[in-house]
């Protein structure tokens, strides 16, 4: 069972609990906006990714905006997109389990469900699965563009999968999945642009030798956060797959531009509000949110607009402040802390308290959002 909300929508913004998972509804909004209209502007399909958010609430929002679908990488997660209303989900991600693969197909009877694969046993699987229950489900080839994860070597390797897809009565062939993921936090520009330019001409030669096979590519889907704009400038996919664009976590603000500055294409929307529960001296204050409250795999949140206040040495349910005594908080202060992973960090708490006005004086909670998907891994 959820725990009860850390708010009430109607709350001014002091009565929220803490710790408590807090989108600023203003910054979130903008965020929405610019990117669909950089899709639009340049005639490219958004597919964001919901293991960023895990909420059908932000799905809607993000279809409403121009999005195509939603992109997640587990079975349950695609049940509970479903469940809440979008009706075109992609799994980017290998399924190997035939009970996980019976679930998403008896998806498909309502939405359009699709999966990736890299190898022929993949396709197999799938199509078993497809004809069981009676269904049609979407198939993209997922190539290794140098994430060296999951994906099958680009080129004729790829065909011959996309061939085995090609001749299934119960699979339709949709393209090719071409992420990189490990390109979306190197920090420099140049680092970013020669990862991308090396995955777009892996998934060139991949379309090209597909066409040479008589296979129509119709999707190549990608693209993150911090390289959307080079995949689109490349010419070459066609699919953004971006998800912590509404959000903007501590991690991708540390990636550079080209002039050196911070990337600030989007705004920090998500935050951990804590409390300060302790003062024992005047250089160390402590907070309520430790390990269960944020994640501190891609570094430690970072306190907002506290120049000088520093978070450091999380325990369960504790986090340290130090720095400037100045800068530090008092007992019984609240702080905003910017988590840095956002998608870890959403998966730690049952509810989304969405306030207007965060950083003005009428502050208050319009809404409470479950975090719909939480705990959904398999």
């Amino acid at each position: 069972m959820p725990s009860s909300p850390p708010a009430q929508p109607g709350q001014s913004f002091a009565e929220i609990d803490t710790p408590a998972l807090v989108l600023d509804l203003d910054a979130f909004e903008r965020n929405l906006v610019a990117m669909a209209a950089f899709s639009e502007a340049h005639g490219i399909r958004l597919r964001p990714h919901a293991k960023s958010h895990k909420s059908p609430e932000i799905a809607l929002r993000q279809i409403a905006h121009g999005a195509v679908g939603q992109c997640c990488q587990k079975v349950s997660e695609a049940e509970i997109l479903v469940a809440g209303g979008v009706g075109d989900v992609l799994v980017t991600n290998e399924i190997a389990s035939p009970a996980k693969l019976d679930r998403l197909a008896i998806l498909a009877r309502t939405a359009r469900i699709g999966l990736c694969v890299d190898h022929a046993d993949g396709v197999r699987d799938a199509a078993e699965a497809a004809a069981r229950h009676d269904v049609v489900l979407d198939v993209m080839v997922e190539i290794d563009v140098g994430g060296r994860r999951c994906g099958v070597a680009p080129g004729e390797a790829a065909v011959r999968v996309a061939e085995a897809v090609a001749r299934s009565n119960t699979l339709r062939f949709a393209g090719i999945q071409a992420y990189h993921g490990s390109a979306q936090h190197m920090r420099s520009i140049d680092e970013r642009s020669e990862a991308i330019e090396r995955a777009g001409l892996a998934a060139r030669n991949t379309v090209e030798r597909l066409a040479q096979a008589g296979l129509e590519c119709p999707i190549i889907s990608g693209a993150g956060t911090g390289t959307y704009e080079l995949e689109t400038q490349s010419g070459i996919w066609n699919e953004l797959q971006c998800g912590s664009y509404i959000f903007m976590d501590a991690d991708y603000a540390r990636n550079r531009q080209a002039d050196g500055s911070p990337f600030r294409s989007f705004e920090h929307a998500l935050f951990v509000l804590a409390g300060v529960m302790s003062k024992p001296v005047p250089d160390r204050a402590i907070v309520d949110a430790g390990h269960k409250s944020a994640s501190v795999d891609s570094g430690m949140p970072v306190p907002f607009q506290r120049e000088g206040a520093i978070y450091t040495k999380p325990s369960d349910e504790h986090g340290i402040l130090t720095g400037d005594p100045i800068a530090l908080p008092h007992r019984g202060d609240r702080i905003l802390l910017i988590p840095g992973h956002c998608d870890p960090t959403v998966n730690l708490h049952d509810w989304y308290v969405c306030v207007r006005g965060l950083h003005s004086p009428d502050a208050h909670v319009e809404a409470v959002w479950p975090v719909a998907a939480r705990g959904a891994v398999t």
